[in-house]
């Protein structure tokens, strides 16, 4: 069905695979434009309650394919505004829960993709390296954005303008990621997250990330309103009537995305 990426399904559970390895999984316009269709769908999909992003091969993500600057010059503002912009922002505003599983090297762009999900959980070899200064450009898709909010600007600024590579324990360290498990039980560990995320009501988690993601670029009274009116979107779930009826019942409530 897809060219560059894998969609499986496994219970509750998207699973997205960029699968361009012999290409250290970097990004082409078909790549960008799969992502956004299967993110969209799996965003439509009531059965699906979590996903995972994760590549094939030995990398997450090595960011843009630098090939197809042999086809001329770029627009980069153009390609950014079609490509990376739409997957980040399909990312970030997908109401459920989705988790990196980042399996080797995520670079550049590749960076950004890992932070645009919600928990990040990455194998003990893989790395991560703001990559765009080696090649005189700035770090984009969103990635001026989402980094200094993970690990702070002070933080931010020496990654980028360095370009050093960061081993996952020192990413976990700083915060730029969540977790470090053995490579060979890291798809395994992340399915365990997704199914864990997806077992709670994932409907509130949605608002969550809106309320969140909105919150950063608010004031506190506005983020107090908006707190106000997303909280009455979840009273009305029926996940929020279920975990009532379970507290006052004394019993592990059973959620359902609703």
């Amino acid at each position: 069905m897809y060219e560059t990426i894998l969609l499986e399904r496994s219970q509750s559970i998207g699973i997205v695979t960029l699968n361009r390895p012999n290409k250290l999984n970097a990004c082409t316009s078909t790549m960008h434009r799969e992502l956004v269709d299967v993110l969209e769908a799996l965003d439509q999909d009531d059965a699906v309650r979590a996903v995972v992003l994760t590549g094939s091969g030995r990398a997450f993500c090595a960011g843009q394919d630098l090939g197809v600057t042999k086809q001329g010059p770029i627009d980069y503002e153009e390609a950014l505004k079609r490509g990376y912009n739409r997957v980040i922002r399909s990312l970030t505003h997908l109401e459920k829960p989705v988790i990196a599983a980042v399996n080797g090297v995520a670079a550049g762009a590749g960076v950004a993709l890992a932070l645009a999900c919600d928990y990040k959980v990455a194998a003990d070899d893989a790395s991560f390296v703001q990559a765009f200064v080696h090649i005189g450009l700035v770090p984009d898709s969103g990635c001026t954005w989402l980094l200094p909010r993970h690990v702070g600007l002070a933080r931010a600024m020496e990654l980028a303008m360095f370009g050093d590579k960061l081993d996952a324990n020192e990413a976990e360290t700083i915060g730029l990621i969540n977790r470090v498990v053995p490579r060979d039980t890291l798809l395994a560990e992340a399915f365990e997250i997704a199914q864990r995320l997806a077992s709670l009501p994932t409907r509130a988690i949605g608002l969550m990330k809106r309320a969140f993601y909105d919150g950063l670029e608010s004031s506190l009274s506005d983020s107090l309103d908006r707190e106000a009116h997303i909280q009455q979107l979840a009273s009305q779930t029926a996940d929020h009537q279920e975990g009532i009826a379970a507290f006052l019942e004394k019993r592990r409530p059973t959620f359902r995305g609703m």
